[in-house]
C-alpha cells in the first residue's frame, strides 16, 4: 500500500510540475511581445515558432525515467530548468543540469523585449525544440538504430505547417539550442546502399541536409563549424538581482588564494594506455602531495598548497557545486585539460570563482566561445600551455605558473571578475538593474542576430 502511495505521489507531483511549466512558459509571451514595434527593436525582433508540445514540453513528462544516467531527473526541472537550490537559504545557487539549457533558455527568451507575433517581421525565428532531450530515445531507447532520422519529424512539421515561414529564407533565419556538444549530433549519415551500419555515439541531426542553413547554439562546436556556435556551459550561479551579483564578486575579490593550482574532474587515473595531459597533471600534483612547506615552491608565502585535485569521476560533482566551488575560490589557477571533448563546464565554474583558467589547447575555449570570450583578450585572463610540451617534453605546469609575476596575476583576476556577468546565466524574472548587465543569454542572442544578418546578406549577394 505504501509503495502505491509513493508512486502516486511522484506521478502527481510530476503532472503538477509540468502544468506549472506550461502555464509559466505561455504567460510571458503575452506581456513581452507588446514592445516589438519600438524603434529600439530594429534589427532585434525575434519570433518564437509555435511547435507541437511533442517537440518540447511533452519531452519533460517522462523525467522520472527518460534519462538512464539518473534514477529520477524530475527535481532538476525545478525553477524552469535551473534545478533545486543548493540549500534552502540559497538565493543564487542551484543544482543546474546542463541538459536543461534548452528549457531555461526558452524561459529566458519569453522575457525578451523584442518578441514579435509576426514571423514575416522577425529578424530571427527561434525553434523551441528540446533537441538533446529528444535525442535520448535515439541514444538509449528503442530508436537507437534510427539515430540518423533525428530531426526529420521537426523538418516535416516545418514543411507542413505554414511552410512559407521556413521557405522565406530557406531556414537561414532560424535558430535553436542544443544542450550538448555538436559532436553528439554529428554521426555520419548511412549511405543508400548500407542496409546495416555500425552505429556510433550520437545522432545525425547536424548532418541532415535539411538543416544545413539552421543556426545552432551548442555547448561545444566542431573545429569546422558552419551551423553551430558554442555558448557557455551553464554553471550553478544564477543571481536574480545586482546586489546578489555584486556580493558574489566581492567574495571572489576577497577570497584568500592559498592554493597555487587545482584541477576538478575525472580521468587520468590509469597508469596504462596512451599518455595524456590529465595523467600528467595528476602525476605532477601527486609529486607535491607529501612535500613540506620547506620546498622551493611550497615555501612561497603566497601558497600553503601547491596543487589540489577534486575528483569528479562518475559525475559526482554534476549537481553538487559546493564540492568544487570552495576549492576554486581558494586556488589561483584552475587547470582545464581536455577530456572526451576539448571544452569543459569547469572553465566557466572557474571563471565564476575568479580562478584563472589554464588551457592546454585552443579548441578548449579560444576557438569555441568567441562571442563571450574574445580571442584577442585571452592572454588578459588565461594561461595557455601546449599539452604536447607537458605530456612529451616534461614541461612542469608548476614552473610555468610560478613564473608569472604577482602583478600580472592580479590583473588577470580583475579581468576575470569583469567576465563573470558575461558567462553566467542570470535567473529569469531578475531585477531591472541586473538586466541592464548583459549575461551569457544576452550575448548569445546578440551574436545570433548578427550571425543571421550576415548569413542573409551573403545569401542575397550570391542571389
Amino acid at each position: 500500500m505504501a509503495t502505491f502511495s509513493s508512486s502516486t505521489t511522484t506521478t502527481t507531483t510530476t503532472i503538477i510540475l509540468i502544468l506549472f511549466l506550461i502555464f509559466s512558459l505561455l504567460k510571458p509571451t503575452i506581456t513581452t511581445a507588446q514592445s516589438y514595434t519600438s524603434s529600439d527593436c530594429t534589427g532585434r525582433r525575434i519570433h518564437i515558432r509555435k511547435l507541437p508540445t511533442r517537440f518540447n514540453l511533452d519531452l519533460l513528462t517522462n523525467c522520472s525515467s527518460f534519462f538512464p544516467l539518473y534514477h529520477d531527473f524530475c527535481p532538476h526541472l525545478a525553477n524552469h530548468g535551473l534545478g533545486q537550490k543548493t540549500h534552502n537559504r540559497s538565493r543564487s545557487w542551484y543544482r543546474t543540469d546542463p541538459h536543461l539549457l534548452e528549457l531555461f533558455f526558452h524561459r529566458r527568451l519569453l522575457e525578451y523585449p523584442c518578441l514579435t507575433p509576426y514571423p514575416h517581421q522577425a529578424d530571427a525565428i527561434f525553434l523551441p525544440y528540446y533537441s538533446s532531450l529528444d535525442a535520448l530515445r535515439f541514444l538509449y531507447g528503442p530508436d537507437y538504430n534510427s539515430s540518423h532520422i533525428h530531426g526529420l519529424d521537426l523538418y516535416s512539421f516545418l514543411q507542413s505547417d505554414n511552410p512559407q515561414i521556413w521557405e522565406r529564407f530557406n531556414g537561414h533565419d532560424h535558430f535553436l539550442i542544443m544542450a550538448g556538444t555538436a559532436w553528439d549530433f554529428s554521426q555520419p549519415l548511412p549511405s543508400k546502399n548500407e542496409e546495416e551500419i555500425e552505429r556510433l555515439w550520437g545522432t545525425s541531426f547536424l548532418m541532415l541536409p535539411e538543416f544545413f542553413n539552421l543556426s545552432v547554439l551548442s555547448l561545444e562546436s566542431r573545429a569546422w563549424a558552419w551551423q553551430e556556435q558554442a555558448i557557455p556551459h551553464p554553471t550553478s550561479f544564477h543571481p536574480s538581482s545586482l546586489a546578489f551579483l555584486d556580493s558574489w564578486v566581492l567574495r571572489v575579490r576577497r577570497s584568500k588564494r592559498s592554493t597555487l593550482m587545482m584541477f576538478a574532474g575525472g580521468g587520468g587515473t590509469s597508469s596504462t594506455g596512451n599518455p595524456n595531459v590529465r595523467r600528467s597533471i595528476r602525476e605532477e600534483c601527486g609529486a607535491f602531495e607529501n612535500e613540506t612547506l620547506n620546498s622551493s615552491v611550497a615555501d612561497d608565502i603566497r601558497f600553503q598548497k601547491v596543487c589540489d585535485i577534486v575528483d569528479c569521476s562518475n559525475g559526482i560533482c554534476e549537481h553538487d557545486p559546493i564540492r568544487y566551488m570552495k576549492p576554486m575560490l581558494q586556488a589561483s589557477f584552475c587547470l582545464q585539460p581536455p577530456g572526451e571533448t576539448p571544452a569543459r563546464r569547469s572553465t566557466f565554474d572557474g571563471i565564476i570563482a575568479g580562478c584563472i583558467p589554464v588551457f592546454f589547447e585552443d579548441q578548449s575555449a579560444k576557438s569555441q566561445f568567441q562571442w563571450h570570450l574574445p580571442p584577442a583578450e585571452f592572454a588578459e585572463f588565461s594561461v595557455t600551455i601546449p599539452k604536447e610540451e607537458v605530456v612529451f617534453n616534461g614541461l612542469k605546469v608548476v614552473d610555468v605558473l610560478m613564473g608569472i609575476p604577482r602583478a600580472e596575476v592580479r590583473r588577470m583576476r580583475e579581468k576575470l571578475m569583469e567576465l563573470i556577468p558575461k558567462v553566467m546565466y542570470r535567473k529569469h524574472g531578475s531585477s531591472f538593474r541586473l538586466r541592464a548587465k548583459k549575461d551569457a543569454f544576452d550575448i548569445a542572442i546578440e551574436g545570433t542576430l548578427q550571425r543571421i544578418k550576415d548569413r542573409l546578406k551573403d545569401v542575397s549577394d550570391v542571389a
